[in-house]
């Protein structure tokens, strides 16, 4: 089996390639940075597996932070890691799943590519001593637990346990709906101090092959080396971004209006962009779930969940959260196909009830891929 370890030097690269893939969402980089570097000091490796090495019969699960961008705003980054030392909420999290179903994992894998999201199951599996996978459910991050590849390939969600940051702990066993448990976890860490770590989409290796994103660990490093090469080089982080990604330029302007709120532990904005350079005299909306959703060009819709938005500083290259957008930014505004294990699982039944419109905001909106909306 084919282990790799994550060299320092190659952590601000995985960090900057994350806070773009997070669309918006997944946490702060910072704060993946110090996670990461608190590791280090303390002397966890990070070790790396691809999920084709893994074995079938290998128990593995999923799982990360669980609240709202927005709720973490004014708390302290070293703190909260300082704490988990002693106190790590996703130990006792993924510690209930195996209590659960009685298996030892072999591994886990994040849920999504974010700034946070990724960072913590690698410590995770750091402190746990076992591989972290090498692929996530998305290939960016989302809003809800239930919009993943996982659930359009026959994974269940199912068990749930999750632990807020003041230590209450909850088991969803099962429910009739794929979105039960995430609606029930927000108003736990809502209540909770605003966030929580969960465990779910227990899975053996053979399903893991089979459903979930590959290569988000390697693919972010990729892309934020091509990043920052750009840069030291004088040339344009964003076009060197695109070219990485194979993304497409959807819109570059300044940001001019952001309305949103911090409701039922979800971010929950709009956002309207004038036009810069050849987009000027046109307007850009978004919407946005803690992610980037779906955005719209002069009334037309041009990306929709859960191909990739991601907002990037025109100049830097760097990802922008959704709760850093703030009128006067100017940004850019590139489109990435999903992973097809996500278009597969949106063209389920149940893909469609976990991560369509109706779930932003927006019932109308039917997903329609990016290649054809901007063909």
């Amino acid at each position: 089996m084919a282990i790799r370890e994550l060299k320092k030097d190659d952590v601000d690269a995985l960090l900057l390639g994350l806070g773009i893939l997070g669309t918006g969402g997944g946490g702060d980089p910072r704060w993946g940075k110090i996670v990461i570097e608190n590791d280090f000091n303390k002397g966890r490796k990070y070790y790396i597996a691809d999920p084709e090495d893994v074995d079938d019969g290998a128990f593995i699960c999923s799982g990360g932070i669980m609240g709202s961008v927005k709720a973490l705003e004014g708390m302290s980054y070293g703190e909260i890691v300082a704490g988990w030392e002693d106190d790590f909420v996703l130990i006792k999290a993924f510690k209930e799943m195996e209590d659960i179903t009685g298996k030892k994992l072999d591994y886990v894998i994040p849920f999504e590519a974010g700034g946070i999201n990724t960072p913590v199951i690698m410590s995770l599996a750091a402190r746990l001593g076992i591989p972290v996978i090498n692929g996530d459910a998305l290939g960016r991050s989302a809003p809800e637990t239930q919009m993943t590849s996982f659930i359009g390939h026959g994974v269940s969600l199912y068990p749930m346990p999750l632990v807020d940051s003041q230590g209450n702990t909850i088991v969803v066993k099962r429910a009739n709906s794929s979105t039960y448990a995430d609606e029930m976890g927000r108003v736990v860490v809502t209540r909770g101090g605003g966030f929580g770590g969960n465990s779910h989409y227990p899975m053996t290796g053979k399903q893991l092959k089979k459903s979930c994103v590959p290569g988000c660990i390697t693919d972010a490093i990729r892309i934020g080396k091509a990043v920052i090469a750009a840069r030291k080089a004088g040339n344009n982080p964003v076009d060197a971004f695109m070219d990485a990604t194979g993304g497409m330029k959807l819109y570059k302007g300044k940001v001019e209006e952001v309305i949103g709120e911090d409701k039922g532990g979800f971010y929950l904005t709009r956002i309207k962009v004038e036009g810069d350079e050849e987009y000027r005299g046109s307007r850009l909306d978004m919407v946005v779930k803690n992610e980037y959703m779906a955005v719209w060009k002069d009334g037309a819709v041009k990306a929709v969940f859960p191909d990739l938005v991601c907002a990037l500083y025109s100049d830097s290259g760097e990802g922008v959260m959704s709760v850093d957008m703030k009128p006067g930014l100017y940004v850019t505004i590139v489109g990435i196909p999903c992973h097809e294990r996500l278009r597969e699982a949106m063209a389920t039944d149940a893909g469609k009830a976990a991560m369509g419109g109706s779930r932003y905001g927006h019932p109308e909106l039917e997903y329609i891929p990016i290649e054809r909306l901007n063909g």
